[in-house]
């Protein structure tokens, strides 16, 4: 299916969604082919702001608007209330969900056991075109639409599949939850600056565009992240130094795995 004949039924536009929206309309989705339900105006406003065709309620689709994907981006709280208005349209259509923590068996529940379900984990930079997404195709998805599925998520970034649900949650604590990771990582190294003497303008500055920067070289490299830090490190040098501290046994690598346990611990009580 061509990107200008889908036709794609958005449930929630929050920032997710709208990212999502966003990517469709600039790969050349067809608006006529997107509706899109957001009941918050504010958020509405800022989805039809951003051309994303969007109504308050699912009964202000036109009824002859038969969606090919059922793309769903609402809050894990409102989901057992919400989504048994969609399952009219588990055939033909398929289901992506976004909804954190939510397992395709609790959306096949509410759903239909018919229902084909996509569950989708992508990051906050999906607002950027530098998402990161993973995905698992539940019961009844075919091959023809996962790598529509495919297309339809690599629209906000890269897009990875996994073939055991159960490993959902370690993807949430390493690629979900990674951007804060980053963010703090910044803000760390900026305070660093700053007890070094520099100015905290330029110590944020610094540290944010060598952030930035490094992220796009591993980007664009065809080296590994380990290759790339040592063609930085000369030996005797100053990087050499900070590395001794960083990767020392109680280092870096040791805090990273416990933060990346306990996000993936906390994944599995949210999932229940």
């Amino acid at each position: 299916m061509t990107v200008a004949r889908r036709r794609i039924l958005l449930v929630g536009c929050g920032k997710m969604g709208q990212a999502l929206g966003r990517g469709w309309l600039a790969r050349g989705q067809n608006p006529a082919g997107l509706v899109a339900i957001e009941p918050n105006d504010v958020m509405a406003r800022a989805a039809r702001d951003a051309g994303i065709p969007t109504v308050r309620l699912l009964s202000q689709v036109d009824a002859a608007f038969q969606p090919d994907w059922v793309v769903l981006a609402v809050k894990p709280q409102v989901a057992a209330s919400v989504l048994t208005d969609y399952a009219r349209f588990a055939q033909p259509a398929t289901f992506v969900s976004i909804i954190a923590g939510t397992r395709v068996s609790t959306l096949r529940t509410l759903l239909g056991p018919k229902a084909a379900v996509v569950r989708a984990m992508p990051n906050t930079a999906a607002a950027v075109e530098r998402g990161m997404t993973a995905a698992f195709a539940g019961p009844g998805v075919s091959t023809g639409a996962r790598s529509e599925c495919t297309a339809l998520l690599d629209a906000v970034g890269d897009v990875a599949w996994i073939e055991d649900e159960a490993l959902m949650d370690a993807v949430t604590a390493v690629s979900g939850s990674g951007p804060a990771y980053v963010f703090l990582l910044i803000e760390c190294l900026a305070e660093a600056g700053v007890k070094a003497g520099l100015a905290p303008q330029l110590a944020q500055r610094l540290a944010r565009q060598t952030i930035v920067g490094a992220g796009e070289l591993a980007r664009v490299s065809p080296e590994a992240a380990q290759v790339l830090r040592q063609n930085v490190t000369s030996p005797g040098g100053t990087t050499e130094a900070a590395l001794k501290v960083l990767m020392a046994s109680d280092g870096l690598q040791r805090l990273m795995t416990e933060a990346v346990a306990a996000a993936a611990a906390r994944s599995r009580e949210l999932a229940g």
